[in-house]
């Protein structure tokens, strides 16, 4: 008891200011990137019996191609096979210099279901794929909009059921009223660090907006994998509100009008689409650039979110460093001495929590990971990934860099 009265004020608020990081860290796994993989257990659980409800609402599939006619050729006819009675494909050519036009004419005479638009020649605006995306809504024949892109190949047949099962027809239902469908779009498995950063940052976003979503407080869905009402798109304004960005055609637009009450959230592994991750840091930089610049956009209870996340993990590693520091600093020579003072009090505390953080958070991504049919990641690189990534968001955030985007 004397050993605790002994303990100055500072050091009781060092200790407590590591907790209390340690908590909103723990709280904001437990809460948020465990909600993906809650979900999955509850579905594998309780799986849809009976027969489900007939299909009978048509889709239309859009993608936009800039100069994509190899990507076309190779997963264009995924699309086309697509156990789904009522649907058919839109791909705009975004402005290609290729032969994206051609690949497409080819498909269009086997299958009257595609469908292909353009953006006109030398379009002034700032975004040419939100016009695109624009021009697609208004030609579809349909009142629900599936977003995919150019280079991405679903899971299986079975792609366009699981994902419209999410607007409540179909199989699995999920309720019905709904406007906004987000799914996952994962990248294949290749050879290399880019690789292993790209999908383990792929993995970590997923779970954190997906999570989000199934926690009522839906922000931002990624338009490989995307689908809303054409009627929630023109009576919301469409991209009007966001036409100075020159992306955020998926994550602004459902910030803009995903609510707890209108969006639903689809994990099967039917209902992904692939695709392949950049393969060097400077591809993999420009787009990581192109997805941070419209985060200033996003409503101002999004941006507070997003931000306390990292904050907190920024200062809960700093709190741990310091910690030890003040302790080999103030204490220099006590961790020599046998029993228990106040260098080792310190010490556990930083180095308890950390350890405890570290295993809570590898346990986490690495179940969600096994849950959603993806390869696992070892913690050392968990750990590696945990602090150079929100280091590189800062500095991209801080320091930008205009790109002549398409």
């Amino acid at each position: 008891m004397e050993f605790f009265e002994n303990i100055a004020w500072y050091e009781w608020t060092l200790i407590g200011v590591l907790l209390l990081l340690f908590i909103a860290q723990i709280y904001w796994y437990a809460r948020y990137l465990c909600a993906p993989a809650r979900k999955l257990r509850r579905d594998k659980k309780s799986p849809v019996t009976g027969n489900p409800s007939p299909v009978t609402d048509g889709v239309s599939v859009i993608l936009c191609a800039h100069n994509e006619s190899e990507n076309l050729s190779y997963y264009l006819q995924a699309l086309l096979t697509q156990d789904y009675p009522t649907y058919e494909v839109i791909v705009v050519d975004d402005g290609s210099e290729d032969s994206t036009r051609d690949v497409i004419e080819r498909y269009m005479v086997r299958d009257p279901r595609l469908r292909m638009t353009f953006v006109p020649y030398g379009a002034r605006v700032r975004s040419t794929k939100k016009l695109a995306l624009t021009l697609a809504a208004k030609a579809a024949q349909y009142d629900y909009l599936l977003l995919t892109d150019a280079d991405c190949v679903p899971e299986s047949k079975h792609w366009i059921s699981e994902m419209m099962g999410g607007f409540g027809y179909g199989l699995p239902v999920t309720g019905d009223g709904k406007e906004v469908v987000l799914g996952f779009s994962p990248y294949f498995e290749t050879k290399g660090h880019i690789n292993r950063l790209v999908r383990f940052d792929t993995l970590f976003n997923g779970l954190h907006y997906l999570g989000a979503a199934l926690c009522g407080h839906p922000y931002m869905g990624v338009g490989r994998n995307l689908a809303y009402r054409k009627s929630l798109f023109f009576e919301s304004g469409g991209f009007t509100h966001m036409m100075n960005n020159r992306a955020g055609d998926d994550d602004l637009f459902v910030n803009h009008v995903a609510t707890k009450a209108n969006t639903a959230v689809v994990l099967s592994r039917d209902s992904y689409t692939w695709s392949l991750s950049k393969t060097t840091m400077k591809d993999w930089w420009q787009q990581k650039r192109r997805h941070l610049s419209v985060s200033p956009s996003y409503k101002g209870i999004t941006q507070f979110r997003l931000t306390l996340e990292p904050l907190t993990r920024g200062l809960f590693y700093a709190a741990v460093i310091g910690t030890i520091v003040y302790a080999c600093l103030r204490y220099p020579i006590q961790f020599l001495q046998l029993g228990f003072g106040m260098w080792e009090l310190l010490l556990c505390c930083a180095v308890g929590l950390f350890l405890v953080r570290w295993i809570t958070q590898t346990a986490i991504i690495n179940v969600s990971a096994r849950r959603m049919g993806l390869r696992r990641f070892n913690m050392f690189s968990i750990l590696w990934f945990d602090i150079a990534l929100p280091l590189v968001n800062l500095y991209m955030l801080l320091v930008p860099k205009k790109y002549n985007w398409k």
